[in-house]
């Protein structure tokens, strides 16, 4: 007959501090990405300063995102010590401690640093659907269509500050229904702003590629509506883990420890694809899409030769780098198709 030498806790219990450990594993996996991602947007942003006068702002951007990211992987590698090394001993065990000491500074930290990076992503999808119903030049439609998210996020921003006051509170936890309630609320809100921002990115993006695809070729238009620019754009990576996460932590299954650390990584990793995007010069702006940007065709007759013969029409197809193109420069460029 084997001996048991686990822990003397209920299996739900034992099953919550399984899925915490492994959420932590997920935690440190995707800051690894992140880092990575940040040193490529950060040189790409650095170097292009000068040219794009955004450019350090989105620097400043990314630098902040990085920089609470990383306080909330060192709270998370602090809690694990903490619990399962400090006080392994605790009456009840180590989550028995985690539960009765949510006011420590570690666990304020924890959901403070949670709440701001949500916050901020939710911030930058919004800005992209903006420049995105922006881009036909017509910013009244883009203020429009933002509105109503707009509302939605403000609502996520106080629902997120009464979910972290409470979860922080003496005697209180992530898990106690008052707590619970706000963050189910919480996650509500912010996983649907998600949604109708994506939906809405996703709808004008394909419209506007019907739109493109009838007035160029599709080799100058497909990479700004590709099925990868739309998944990047709407960051529909994170939509994914969050739908997944709400479910779980709204009843109360342990996997959401697992599914809150995928879905957070997640949303910061969209957040650096989209910065990318915009760093390398293929992300849409406000005039990717405007008259001025748009094809220009005119057929012109070609001069007569010395030698008398004579030269069909040629057509001339000109477009703008920064619409059309991944170039950096914003000049326009010609593309002369000759028949010969």
């Amino acid at each position: 007959m084997s001996v048991y030498y686990g822990p003397n806790e209920d299996e739900n219990t034992i099953l919550l501090e399984r899925n915490f450990l492994a959420g932590d594993i997920v935690c440190g996996t995707g800051y690894g990405i992140q880092i990575v991602l940040y040193v490529s947007c950060a040189l790409y942003l650095w170097n292009t300063r000068k040219e794009r006068k955004n450019a350090l702002y989105l620097l400043a951007y990314i630098t902040t995102l990085i920089a609470i990211e990383t306080i909330f992987i060192i709270v998370q590698a602090r809690t694990v010590q903490v619990l399962y090394v400090d006080n392994r001993n605790y009456p009840g065990g180590p989550w028995a401690y985690f539960l009765a000491t949510q006011n420590l500074a570690i666990n304020v930290l924890f959901y403070a640093t949670l709440f701001v990076l949500t916050f901020l992503s939710d911030c930058l999808v919004l800005w992209r659907c903006w420049v995105i119903w922006a881009s036909a030049g017509r910013k009244l439609y883009a203020y429009l269509v933002s509105a109503f998210p707009a509302c939605i996020l403000l609502a996520s921003f106080v629902m997120g500050t009464l979910w972290t006051l409470q979860s922080s509170q003496p005697g209180l936890s992530f898990y106690s229904a008052l707590p619970l309630a706000y963050g189910t609320s919480y996650y509500s809100i912010s996983l649907g702003l998600n949604i109708i921002l994506t939906i809405l990115i996703v709808t004008r993006l394909i419209l506007y590629r019907r739109h493109i695809m009838k007035s160029l070729p599709a080799q100058y238009g497909a990479h700004y509506v590709s099925l990868a620019t739309i998944i990047v754009e709407s960051a529909a990576l994170y939509s994914v883990f969050a739908i997944l996460f709400l479910i779980t932590y709204a009843a109360d299954n342990p996997t959401n420890q697992v599914l809150l650390a995928f879905a957070s990584a997640a949303q910061q990793i969209s957040s650096y694809l989209i910065i990318y995007r915009l760093a390398e010069g293929r992300a849409w702006g406000t005039r990717t899409l405007s008259e001025q940007t748009l094809t220009a065709m005119d057929f012109k007759p070609r001069s007569t030769p010395r030698n008398g013969t004579t030269q069909t029409d040629h057509l001339e197809l000109g477009t703008s780098s920064s619409a059309l193109n991944s170039s950096r420069s914003r000049e326009s460029k010609i593309f002369n198709i000759h028949s010969d």
